[in-house]
């Protein structure tokens, strides 16, 4: 999961592709088009879009940026190289980086937004603008908007990143320009709230190395790692937090998505075919990584053509891993990918924080929230006093699961309010 630290070679270009991308052209699971007849420059040209437009500001890059750097020319990746500690990493398949800019409140609620992308990208290297709109139950999934992201509810701000990336040791992309239009349209169907599925958890590891949204891993960490960016939070938050339990529910520990992995990138599994990326054909809730291993579906192998050695459609941290689930090999979980669902949402301060079964520290543990995570709050009661960083108080929080955290450790919550239990 690291880049390594030294500078990317310049590469003249012999040819050039210059990019304007729209709905019209450029499929929804596809990133930027990059392999043009060599010496041949392609246009695209923007069909029209109403409503509200702007640009993304790609020239402040800073602390939740990962691997991206702003020169003369453009936003282009840092390291041009991909590390490869793991056969499940996919960043040994390839280089990849990211720029988040800052949210937009919009003038009106949309349920459309649009990117145009003016870009240099040579062969084998790949562009794409994904965007993510707030509603009162918190942020969307990542959605790509060069094919037009659309929202089942209407949003009202958003916010876009850039991803760019590379095969190993290649050639960079330059981004020139994005910019972004929003309007109403048709929604889609969402998807069933509160989505839940049985999937086989491996273990991360790698501490030293760096995530994809650019965390350091830490020793006994608190993280999970999905096979797809649209459930990928921004560093330091859980805009995007899982559930995940043993088998026989004895534990439980709700993580942030910090990582992109195990094996895939592009396999938001836990969609239905109208909506998820890749692999249309399978089962709502069972990952690709799943089905290659035990059915040699596509061959046996993942998306950059590796054989795919065990069905893992999760990867834990190990102080999720070891401490929160107190698993000693890697093992079937349930996951509760926690955005699909509704209702307000408690942000964890400070953790990792014990969840217990009663509002009091004198009974038992049934595992973690890890900090930043997101915890789905039904209601409130009024148990023992705690001073926390936050706050002293008696009011206790019943999670989703029936279990209890308490209010003293809880920065914010959103998505409603809560009631009395």
């Amino acid at each position: 999961m690291s880049r390594p630290r030294c500078r990317t070679r310049s590469v003249v270009l012999a040819s050039t592709l210059v990019l304007a991308l729209t709905a019209a052209l450029v499929p929804a699971t596809s990133p930027v088009p990059t392999t043009p007849a060599a010496g041949h420059t392609l246009t695209l040209t923007a069909a029209g879009a109403g409503g509200e437009r702007w640009n993304a500001d790609l020239s402040v890059v800073d602390r939740d940026d990962v691997n991206v750097r702003r020169s003369a020319a453009g936003l282009r990746l840092r390291e041009a190289r991909a590390a490869g500690h793991s056969p499940r990493s996919p960043h040994s398949a390839v280089a990849e980086g990211m720029l988040l800019t800052a949210p937009r409140t919009l003038i009106r609620p949309a349920t459309r937004v649009r990117a145009e992308i003016t870009a240099d990208v040579p062969s084998g290297a790949t562009v794409e603008a994904q965007v993510r709109g707030w509603r009162a139950s918190g942020w969307t999934e990542w959605r790509a908007a060069t094919a037009g992201a659309v929202f089942d509810r209407p949003v009202s701000r958003v916010q876009t990143r850039v991803v760019l990336t590379a095969p190993a040791g290649g050639a960079t992309a330059t981004v020139r320009g994005v910019q972004l239009a929003a309007d109403a349209t048709a929604a889609v169907s969402a998807a069933t709230p509160g989505l839940t599925y049985r999937v086989y958890a491996t273990r991360i590891g790698l501490v030293g190395e760096v995530t994809a949204n650019g965390r350091t891993v830490q020793p006994r960490d608190h993280f999970a790692a999905l096979p797809s960016r649209r459930g990928l939070a921004p560093l330091n938050s859980g805009d995007y937090t899982v559930r995940v339990c043993t088998t026989t529910g004895s534990r439980c520990e709700y993580a942030p998505v910090w990582d992109v992995g195990p094996w895939n990138t592009r396999d938001d599994y836990w969609n239905p075919s109208a909506v998820r990326e890749n692999w249309k054909n399978l089962p709502q809730g069972r990952p690709e990584a799943q089905a290659a291993y035990q059915s040699g579906y596509n061959g046996g192998r993942d998306q950059f053509g590796r054989t795919v050695l065990n069905p893992a459609g999760i990867d834990l941290a190990d102080g999720t891993f070891w401490d929160g689930l107190q698993l000693t090999t890697n093992a079937w979980v349930d996951v509760a990918y926690l955005w699909t669902g509704g209702g307000p949402r408690g942000v964890v301060g400070d953790g990792p924080l014990n969840i217990r079964t009663g509002p009091s520290t004198s009974y038992p543990a049934r595992g973690l929230a890890a900090r930043f995570a997101n915890v789905p709050i039904q209601c409130y009661v009024t148990g023992q006093s705690v001073a926390g960083p936050y706050r002293t108080t008696t009011r206790w929080n019943r999670l989703a699961t029936g279990q209890y955290v308490s209010h003293a450790y809880i920065s914010a919550v959103y998505g409603g309010s809560v009631p009395v239990c």
